[in-house]
């Protein structure tokens, strides 16, 4: 059997080998797009294999989950970097802006408030970035492309809120590549220099296209694990 630690780090240092070379196409240096290793619903000792390959930069879906992994592993990789990649409800804001770096999904005019608020209570926040509903779907959070610049004066004007970038998810059964363009130009037409999309399938064309974080898990850590229903 193989050891899923030398999966883990074979998997990383695949991927990064990748990335700079799907950089190095579009013209772009090696380091342009960061990766993201998406450890939600994986089990610890995926995460700790990460850690010990030296890979720092993690995302996590919920806030709850990420609560039960990362405090203990901070304390002994301190330079851990941590995103939220998930929905965020207003009502877990507090513990989102203890616990992460970097905030990628905020996509609605209350938690904007909400994470404002939370901020003047602490002096500081996470880095934010507006998750942007670039397939205009129904079903999907995220701000629509046409009411971004509405959205992001209101952030800043009304709220005091520094935005850095923008996040997608494109529609599933679509190409993606004009979706990662929208929001590489989104990004470039507000001033935003971060733009976090690409996931396991598309990352390198995500690259290509000028993303600075992709979003990479099972092609790391494997299929997740999906926990157990409560009844």
């Amino acid at each position: 059997m193989t050891d899923p630690a030398n999966d883990v780090a074979d998997n990383l240092a695949e991927i990064k080998t990748r990335i700079d070379r799907a950089a190095a196409e579009a013209g772009r240096p090696a380091g342009a797009a960061r990766l993201i290793a998406v450890s939600k619903v994986q089990p610890v000792e995926k995460l700790e294999a990460a850690l010990a390959a030296g890979h720092r930069l993690f995302g996590e879906n919920r806030v709850q989950e990420a609560k039960a992994k990362f405090p203990a592993a901070r304390e002994r990789y301190p330079d851990i970097e941590l995103h939220l990649i998930g929905p965020l409800q207003t009502n877990k804001v507090k513990e989102a802006v203890a616990l992460f770096d970097v905030i990628q999904t905020l996509d609605r005019p209350k938690l904007a408030a909400a994470l404002a608020e939370e901020g003047r209570k602490r002096g500081r926040l996470p880095r934010l970035f507006v998750e942007v509903n670039v397939g205009d779907e129904p079903q999907k959070a995220g701000i629509a492309p046409a009411d971004l610049p509405a959205f992001l004066a209101e952030c800043r004007d009304m709220h005091g809120l520094t935005i850095d970038g923008l996040m997608c998810i494109p529609p599933a059964d679509q190409d993606p590549a004009p979706h990662f363009a929208l929001l590489r130009d989104l990004a470039e037409q507000h001033g935003l220099t971060e733009v976090s999309m690409g996931m396991s399938g598309d990352y390198e064309q995500a690259v290509r296209t000028g993303a600075t974080f992709v979003r990479v898990g099972t092609a790391i850590f494997g299929e997740r694990i999906k926990p157990a229903a409560h009844g």
